[in-house]
């Protein structure tokens, strides 16, 4: 047997500070039958192509045991005839 539950609430929010957020986070004021997920992910910056390589990624591939050369090596093309 399913039940209904009909709740009226009266909310005042005099101060609010959210510290941070993410694509997973929550944030619910009050109750909620159905929480449904959302994502919506914008360009705001109107970026047009891939983030410059960190400085973090430089370090990491440098302390790397394989050379940057030897991840980038051409292979060669045979054909026949």
């Amino acid at each position: 047997m399913a039940s209904n539950f009909y709740i009226n609430q009266s909310i005042v929010i005099h101060h609010l500070k959210i510290g941070g957020i993410s694509n997973s986070s929550v944030f619910q004021i009050g109750s909620a039958g159905v929480i449904k997920s959302l994502s919506n992910l914008y360009n705001t910056g109107n970026f047009t192509g891939p983030a410059p390589v960190s400085s973090a990624e430089i370090a990491q591939q440098q302390q790397s045991d394989i050379p940057p050369s030897a991840l980038e090596l051409p292979v060669p093309l045979t054909g026949s005839g």
